[in-house]
């Protein structure tokens, strides 16, 4: 692909705007996200008007304002006034609150409103994301005059495959696809349709709890409600997406031992990378100590067996790499809730035998070898102490997560780095405790 960002410094528009035209909007977003800074906001300005809009909504907010930037306050207004709601109000939060205020008095009464209206949710809850734009049924309606509201009112709505049913007591029945209400009787009644599930969030309620019903109910839209149980607006399934893949960026960046930055990579700068790994660095550092301690406390045992020192690598390294495996995959089972902290107990006692098999797994294979080269007394305390801390960083890996949850600490924080650093520091202690009975 032809370089963007060199065309634009040749100043030779005419090709850029021909290579921008033939790209598709996936194609448009690779090229502004990709291209310099500095001409990011000449390329936007070369899109033609229909498709802008619909690139512009596509990309981070960190671009969105670097682009905004460079464009003439009218069309600024213009892009901001033809974007929905919700994307509108994510861009909003990510800019200082007197740019926000100022855009955000530049719009038309009907979008300000509805922008005002999610920005006063609190933050992180679904009613800040939401679409406050939708078409509701009525059970009571038929089908007839459900479709002849849709053609009506369903034009600037965001989530119109998904269609709120509302009781007549004005609280919500359930969701109607928009192929069933299509594919129906005109004559039939809308409560005739729906099933006597009902799947709703409230308004306040964490984004990350609202995506993830709707992802395990499979519906396109999840109805939003007030504390009056009132429909107040959708959740969106790309809306949806977008927050449990911002919850799994978290996960996987923290159990990298590094704090999340939010911005694009290549938008980031050094600073902020450094101070999104550095700031863990240090907290590894001191925990490190600990293996230090160990080792001096028991230096006495190194000097009389200086064969025990030959493992020392081989231990840290398989406890650490166990306690890891096991708090990635508890992790990824409570953010998809398939444990939860009432299932401390069964957890313990399957990675405990996972763990004791793991070890003696490998104990068995180190067993003949070590006692081949070495002697048999170092064997049976590299084979024992295999199982053992094997055992441990299983238990570990998977509990302390499970833990950091129920007590209000983000289970990633006690990411695997962390784990690996306190199963070094004790899996030493059993070490050479186990070689101190052995070897006398």
């Amino acid at each position: 692909m032809t370089d963007i960002s060199d065309l634009l410094q040749r100043q030779d528009y005419h090709t850029a705007r021909h290579i921008l035209s033939n790209l598709g909007t996936l194609g448009i977003e690779e090229v502004l996200t990709r291209c310099d800074k500095q001409y990011r906001g000449i390329a936007f300005r070369l899109l033609r008007k229909d498709l802008a809009l619909e690139v512009f909504e596509r990309l981070d907010p960190v671009y969105q304002q670097e682009i905004l930037q460079e464009l003439r306050e009218p069309v600024v207004r213009e892009i901001l006034e033809n974007m929905e709601a919700d994307d509108r109000a994510k861009l909003f939060d990510e800019m200082p609150p007197e740019v926000a205020k100022g855009l955000l008095e530049g719009l038309s009464f009907k979008e300000r409103r509805l922008t005002s209206l999610l920005l006063g949710y609190p933050e992180n809850s679904v009613g800040r994301i939401m679409s406050p734009e939708f078409v509701d049924l009525k059970v009571t309606m038929t089908v007839k005059d459900a479709i002849a509201r849709v053609r009506t009112s369903g034009r600037e709505v965001e989530a119109i495959y998904s269609l709120p049913v509302i009781n007549e007591n004005g609280t919500i029945a359930d969701v109607l696809d928009l192929g069933d209400l299509v594919l129906a009787d005109p004559q039939q009644k809308i409560g005739e349709l729906i099933s006597d599930e009902t799947y709703y969030a409230r308004v306040d309620e964490d984004q990350e709890k609202a995506s993830q019903l709707l992802l395990e109910i499979g519906y396109i839209a999840l109805p939003v409600v007030d504390t009056d149980d009132s429909l107040v607006g959708v959740l969106t399934y790309d809306d949806a997406m977008y927050v449990l893949q911002e919850r799994d960026t978290e996960d996987i960046i923290r159990s990298g031992a590094s704090e999340p930055f939010w911005v694009p990579y290549l938008s980031a700068s050094v600073l902020t990378l450094t101070k999104s790994r550095g700031v863990w660095l240090m907290v590894l550092a001191i925990a490190a100590t600990l293996t230090v301690n160990v080792l001096n406390i028991f230096q006495n045992y190194l000097h009389s067996a200086i064969q025990l020192s030959l493992f020392i690598p081989l231990l840290i390294g398989i406890g650490g790499n166990i306690g890891s495996q096991s708090a990635t995959i508890i992790i990824r089972a409570m953010a998809l809730d398939e444990v939860r902290f009432s299932d401390l107990f069964t957890v313990f006692l399957k990675e405990i035998r996972v763990g004791f098999f793991l070890g003696l797994s490998l104990a068995l294979i180190a067993l003949l070898p070590v006692g081949l080269i070495f002697n048999w007394d170092i064997s049976v305390v590299l084979f024992l102490s295999l199982i053992s801390i094997s055992t441990l960083a299983a238990v570990a890996g998977s509990v302390l997560p499970m833990t950091a949850k129920k007590i209000g600490i983000d289970p990633a924080v006690v990411s695997a780095p962390i784990i690996s650093t306190l199963v070094d520091a004790s899996g030493l202690i059993i070490y050479f405790l186990i070689a101190k009975a052995v070897l006398n």
